[in-house]
């Protein structure tokens, strides 16, 4: 074999060799990849909840919760907490709105949905959060949110030992519902809202 020939073979097998190790290292970059980014993505830091700030509420919701239903129960928990309540007494407060008006802020009441009376036959007056009526206050803060949780929490601040208690039976006493068990269908919903809006921005 000439040496002209030795020389194009061996530049063939150069250029073979190349092409191997560089398909190679492709695939050992593409593997990396596919191991390496499932595991950065895990480790990400998901999004903080902060109580004050919508914003940052999941647009999927909590419990089945979402949109201004979040905002309202974030009212009634910074609400809360300012008039010194923790924990329990903002549960009470969210578990209370899920059930008067499943947490949206409405200008209307029983009598417009179902005709309810109070004990004397007189049509109620129940509007907003709370579903408060007309001794509760005037229209305007029994539909301001932050004012309807206030007057919530001064009657329940005055239920003796309401701690204590088991937490439909203390908002009874507040609400005066017709059943007193009413809001227990909404605990485990409630401290669910309250626990993630809790949680550290």
């Amino acid at each position: 074999m000439s040496p002209r020939r030795r020389a194009q073979r061996r530049v063939r097998r150069i250029r073979l060799l190349r092409r191997i190790a560089l398909s190679a290292a492709a695939v050992i970059v593409v593997a990396l990849a596919a191991v390496l980014i499932p595991l950065g993505l895990a480790h990400e830091k998901p999004l903080a909840i902060c109580v004050s700030d919508p914003t940052t509420f999941p647009p999927q919701g909590i419990a089945g919760w979402e949109g201004e239903q979040l905002e309202n129960a974030a009212t009634i928990m910074q609400t809360a907490a300012s008039l010194g309540f923790g924990r329990d007494g903002q549960v009470l407060g969210v578990m209370t709105a899920m059930g008067e008006s499943s947490l949206r802020n409405i200008d209307y009441g029983d009598w417009e949905t179902s005709g309810f009376t109070n004990p004397d036959g007189s049509r109620t007056t129940s509007i907003g959060l709370f579903q408060q009526q007309e001794w509760w206050g005037t229209p305007e803060e029994r539909m301001d949110p932050a004012t309807a949780a206030t007057l919530f929490y001064e009657r329940l601040a005055r239920v003796r030992d309401w701690q204590s208690m088991e937490q439909s039976l203390a908002i009874h006493r507040v609400q005066i519902n017709l059943d007193p068990t009413y809001y227990t269908r909404y605990s485990a919903d409630a401290s669910a809202v309250v626990d993630a809006l809790s949680a550290p921005c």
